[in-house]
């Protein structure tokens, strides 16, 4: 377990950077659009923190599908419950959603439903590649 959380930490640093990237491209592109668009010094600060947060707790939690130990479901239900909680975290500390529970529902429903399109997609995809790694392994 403990190569597992190290792991985590290690790829949660190497990838949380892109998080204040994404910040600044998302304000960047946000300003453009939006005549007179200014944020506090605070509001960046914050925004660029919880990006941090969210980009490093996303890349670590994808140590949870490499746990040969898991099953499947354990592992997409520790991944799929961590970037959730990061998410809904970041989201309502920027106040980009209120902290309101008819708001959180529409937004864990979506949540979802997006997570479990991303994961049939690549599981539909590795199957299809393996497929064909075993087709040319068979000839």
């Amino acid at each position: 377990m403990k190569k597992y959380i190290k792991s985590f930490i290690h790829r949660g640093l190497i990838f949380g950077g892109f998080g204040p990237i994404v910040v600044g491209i998302v304000y960047s592109i946000i300003s453009l659009s939006i005549d007179n668009f200014s944020l506090t010094a605070t509001e960046v600060l914050l925004a660029i923190i919880s990006m941090y947060f969210l980009a490093f707790i996303q890349a670590g939690a994808s140590i949870f599908n490499q746990i040969e130990s898991w099953g499947i479901t354990k592992s997409l239900l520790c991944h799929l419950s961590t970037i959730y909680f990061a998410y809904v975290l970041c989201y309502i500390i920027n106040s980009w959603i209120p902290f309101d529970w008819k708001v959180i529902l529409i937004f864990t429903m979506i949540f979802i439903i997006a997570y479990l399109l991303i994961w049939l997609i690549v599981y539909l995809s590795v199957k299809v590649a393996t497929k064909k790694i075993n087709k040319s392994l068979n000839k």
